[in-house]
């Protein structure tokens, strides 16, 4: 079992910044993709960004550029760095591990991970 506890949104102004964490803990042995997803009501739930044990990260062509994804071992902490935030970007940022080596979207839809934390809001007002 892994355990997995998210925290860091808000509501901020269009072009702001937002680091979100997620402390994770539990049975983590082998290699273990994690990651961002986002949704939004209504909407399918969205990847974000994905980084394996190697520390290889993916992400989604909407905010590359702008998110970045790290992950401090040390700490069990996997981080999102929110940069240049537009107001499509409001949802609620969930995180999310698997044990796997392939660690990309292309191989993934969110049903297959079975590790989620509860999520954390992202408010962006324009």
């Amino acid at each position: 079992q892994v355990q997995l506890v998210e925290s860091g949104g808000g509501s901020v102004q269009a072009g702001g910044s937002l680091r979100l964490s997620c402390a994770f803990s539990g049975d983590i042995h082998g290699p273990i993709c994690m990651g961002w997803f986002r949704q939004v009501p209504g909407k399918k739930r969205e990847g974000v960004a994905l980084t394996d044990a190697h520390g290889s990260t993916t992400i989604a062509v909407s905010v590359k550029d702008r998110f970045t994804i790290s992950k401090d071992n040390a700490e069990n902490t996997l981080y999102l760095q929110l940069n240049s935030l537009k107001p499509e970007d409001t949802a609620r940022y969930y995180c999310t591990a698997k044990f796997t080596t392939y660690c990309q979207f292309r191989y993934w839809l969110p049903a297959d991970f079975p590790y989620w934390g509860q999520g954390t809001q992202v408010n962006v007002s324009s």
